[in-house]
């Protein structure tokens, strides 16, 4: 084990809040490294103390489970790493009950490693090599707030313990940070997946957008028909990850040109239940899976994957439905020119009633000629206006 405290020492003031608890607060944060590749730890490490953190490197994962205790802020793992890999590595930590984030540092990115890492519990990926110092900055920074507040309700609990009669006001004060506290991890989980889906989404130079586009139509539309609270959320959210499911199937026939055969076009049609089987483990996506399951049903019943009917398909599915589509046949394919707004909208009003539920259709249409995208439903400020 390396330590790279050099002139970073770990320091504390110790204040008491308004309830009389003992609060701690580190003015430096401490940070613990574990890849095999020496030139990784070594690079890593300076960008650390270049923001001011304190840092100790390990060289595989059984070395960062012998020495991490309660002092680390934030755990930083290679997922490929000898004798323990990265995930074997949070396995045991998981054991040891620190509850320190840990953030995956890797170079090999794809939907298997995602999902793993999640239900794991990791909170964040760091891609290597690091290109962008801010949003490395930013994502350790939003790790150590997330072992702040871990630190600040095992504070709370302790406080309880000892008199619980007298400490009532401070459970409340807990189930807020509880509630805080598991948006925030939802927000992360989404955030992730978001990333790695735009980022493969990105090299297919066909598909490029099409997720971020429906996402806007989609919340455009939902605005329309009045859609708000945890409606909008779950519409955005299944908009987002509609086609997640092809993350991790075989789709590169879609870019052949020509018709396909009958064994590519089967499996293109499994896309929409894989995407609702990553997304099951999330638990807190339930609606999201259904929508993402049905988005390629009909309303005749003759969609796929299990040929639902339109009475049985709830709006939020039906808005996905048609605005997946129109963004499919305005978007131009190796195999046939893209359609024009003018075009498209004709398509879904000759297949308003078979394919399409027509109110939808007919709301889609007065409103997307007008449409202008403002405030991006993947940034920051919109998720704070209205998530």
């Amino acid at each position: 084990m390396q330590k790279n405290i050099g002139k970073c020492r770990l320091k504390s003031k110790i204040y008491y809040d308004n309830m009389g608890l003992k609060r701690v607060i580190k003015s430096h944060s401490k940070i613990l490294i574990a890849d095999d590749d020496t030139m990784v730890r070594s690079t890593v490490s300076k960008i650390l103390e270049m923001f001011g953190h304190c840092v100790e490197t390990a060289a595989d994962g059984r070395e960062v489970v012998d020495i991490v205790d309660d002092s680390f802020d934030v755990i930083i793992l290679d997922i490929n790493m000898p004798e323990m890999d990265g995930f074997e590595t949070i396995h045991e930590l998981n054991k040891l009950g620190h509850n320190i984030p840990v953030l995956f540092l890797t170079g090999a990115g794809s939907m298997d490693y995602a999902v793993k890492a999640i239900n794991l519990g990791a909170y964040d990926f760091l891609t290597k090599p690091i290109d962008d110092l801010d949003i490395f900055n930013v994502k350790i920074r939003r790790a150590i707030e997330k072992r702040m507040y871990v630190l600040q309700e095992r504070r709370y609990k302790e406080a309880l313990e000892d008199d619980i009669q007298e400490k009532a006001e401070q459970l409340e004060v807990q189930n807020k940070l509880l509630v805080s506290y598991s948006n925030s991890l939802e927000n992360a989980t989404v955030q992730l997946m978001s990333s790695l889906q735009n980022a493969m989404e990105e090299k297919d130079y066909y598909t490029a957008g099409h997720t971020m586009r429906v996402t806007e139509y989609a919340v455009m539309l939902g605005n329309v028909l009045g859609l708000e609270g945890q409606d909008l959320v779950v519409l955005r959210r299944a908009a987002q990850f509609h086609d997640i499911g092809k993350l991790v199937i075989d789709l590169s026939c879609i870019q052949k040109p020509g018709k396909l055969s009958a064994e590519e076009w089967a499996l293109i049609q499994k896309h929409p239940s894989v995407g609702a089987n990553i997304i099951e483990p999330l638990g807190f996506m339930d609606r999201e899976q259904f929508i993402i399951r049905h988005h390629h049903e009909r309303m005749d019943g003759k969609g796929y994957p299990d040929g639902l009917l339109g009475n049985q398909l709830d709006d939020l599915t039906k808005i996905l439905i048609v605005v997946d589509s129109y963004d499919a046949m305005t978007s131009r394919r190796n195999y046939r020119r893209n359609l024009s707004m003018e075009e498209a909208i004709s398509e879904l009003y000759s297949c308003a009633g078979t394919q399409f539920d027509p109110v939808i259709v007919e709301k889609f249409a007065r409103s997307i000629t007008e449409f202008t995208p403002t405030d991006s439903v993947f940034s920051q400020e919109y998720l704070e206006k209205y998530i």
